[in-house]
Parts: C-alpha cells; structure tokens; sequence
C-alpha cells in the first residue's frame, strides 16, 4: 500500500499535481506506514514552552492590532512536504514525528556537531516575540513566536572565515514517502541566508508559538523565522544547517527564478508575476478585514541598513 497526500486545495504557485484522494484512501494508506512514521504528535504539540515575552516585539512596540486567531494560524499553512494546499498541513500532522530529532550543524565551522533537539532548546534563553509573518500570496498573520535569535547557535559552532552564507535544509518526505512524496519541490527543501542576515538579532530559530512547543504543521520542532522575508525563506522542521563559502540554491529559485530571488526580503515595489504586493490582508476569522499597505521590510527598518548600496527592484 502506497501512501498518498490528502491535499484539499490547489496551491496558486506551483503546477498542481495529482495528490487529490479521498479520506477513506488515506486512512488506509497510514495502517500500511510503518509504526515509526504513526508516533502520536498530540503531546509536543500541546506541550508548554517556558518564555520571557520580549518588549521590542510587542503588540504595542510594532503597531499591530491584534494577534491572528491560534485556531486560523495553525491551520492555514505553507508545509509542501505534507502537502500543498494551505489546510494540508493541519490534516496530515500525524504522518511524521517531531521527535525525537536532530539536526546537523557542518560546512565552513570549526565546531561541528549534532544537535538533538532537547539540547537545541536549551542553547539559549528563550524568548517570545511578536512578529507578522508575510506571505507572498499577500495575506499576513501576527503570531507570538517562541526561540532565541540564530546568533546564538552560530556564535557556538564557530563559524570560519570562509563562512559567508547559510544553507537551511528540512527533512526529506521521500524518505518516509519514497513512492509518493509531493514531486513539486526538488527535496530536501533548501533555502538560505547571508552571513550578516543570520546574525542579526531579530533572525529568529523558533521552537514554538502561542505558548507551546511547535504543532508539527507548523514546522515542528523547530524552524526559522526571518521576519523581514516572505514566509517561504522560514524553512520548517530543519535537519541541517550548513555553512557555507557560496551562496546556496533555494528551491523556489531553482523552481521559478523569475519570480522567486535569493533574497526575498519584503518589497511593496517589486509586484510579484502574477499578482500586487502593494497591499495585503490579514488572516482572521473574518471576511470583512480591509487590505492594508504593504510595508517595506515588513515595517522592521531595522535591517535597511543590511542592503545599502543594492537594487533591491533586481536583486528581489
């Protein structure tokens, strides 16, 4: 029996593929997964996760109005390893474990090592931050985000001199779904970051949201968060993290360069292809929430300075 993605809504940027099956065709595909694939999720998910709220990334400190319903925030996601329509993720949580889990820290460092996620957790204080998360499609949600700035994980291992950028790579679904993992995306999921990017403060690597530990669509156990990009540089249930002398490939770019660059930084004056990203709306419960304008960088200045001197009309 061949596992297939249940995936209930078409994604607007890729080619839809033929992941459309009915719930009974799931239910017996997972009694044929193996037990290791099956472990119960529910008890990290619901697990609390200790952390001082920051007063820089307040609701008050940002201007925000208010926080995206927990309810439509952990449903509504962008997880193409456990499918490609928004509510795919929530549906197919249970089809993978968050732990236990590891995640490999190699390339251009003089301290490589391996991670367990429990040791992860515990590399920094953990600090709970407010921030809106763009998405390129033009909706936005403002979620509090628990984790501790990267910074921290890089100043550990080390990094050398020839470290000038950071390659993030998730976990591979072909090797728990080697028949029938969404072909979309070349796997693993990569993506990546300049030096001076993963060092600033407000570059987050997040091990939860709401109070809790991460649910497993939402990138469990651990993700990053890069505030001022649109939502698909934040690479989601992270296995490695390699430093590196070249800038990496990232798999939207590699999949449609024209509309996805290296740097994805929030731009109202780039439009996308095929749509605006001069406005966007927020993602609540309800229907009648007015679009609003689009800032650059998200609203966070703070990183201007990190671009001076570049067009950032062709270097999107």
């Amino acid at each position: 029996m061949k596992y297939k993605f249940k995936s209930r809504t078409v994604s607007s940027e890729i080619t839809p593929q033929d992941i459309y099956h009915d719930r009974r065709r799931v239910v017996k595909s997972l009694m044929a997964l193996p037990a290791a694939a099956l472990l119960p999720t529910s008890a990290q998910a619901g697990t609390a996760l200790a952390a001082a709220p920051h007063p820089d990334y307040s609701l008050e400190k940002r201007g925000y109005d208010g926080l995206t319903p927990k309810k439509k925030a952990l449903s509504y996601n962008n997880f193409y390893e456990l499918g490609t329509g928004k509510d795919d993720p929530e549906f197919n949580k249970d089809l993978y474990s968050p732990e236990p889990w590891t995640i490999s820290i190699e390339g251009e460092v003089n301290k490589p090592r391996t991670f367990d996620i429990d040791q992860l957790r515990k590399l920094a204080t953990m600090e709970e931050r407010i921030y809106r998360l763009r998405c390129v499609e033009a909706w936005s949600m403002v979620v509090p985000w628990i984790g501790f700035s990267l910074s921290n994980l890089i100043n550990a291992v080390e990094p050398t001199g020839n470290a000038k950028y950071i390659n993030f790579l998730t976990f591979n679904p072909e090797e728990l779904f080697p028949d029938d993992a969404n072909r979309a995306i070349p796997w693993p999921y990569s993506e990546g970051l300049r030096m001076d990017e993963a060092m600033h403060p407000l570059t987050l690597l997040t091990f939860g949201i709401y109070g809790e530990q991460l649910p497993t669509q939402s990138g469990a156990p651990v993700r990053m968060i890069i505030p001022w990009k649109y939502g698909f540089k934040s690479g989601k249930a992270l296995t490695k993290i390699i430093f590196t002398e070249r800038k990496p490939h990232t798999s939207w770019n590699l999949l449609q360069p024209s509309e996805y660059g290296f740097y994805a930084n929030v731009n109202p004056e780039v439009p996308h292809p095929r749509w605006s990203q001069s406005s966007e709306k927020a993602l609540t419960s309800s229907l009648w929430v007015e679009r609003r304008p689009t800032e650059k960088f998200n609203g966070f200045d703070e990183v201007a300075s990190l671009y001076s001197g570049m067009d950032l009309n062709k270097l999107f």
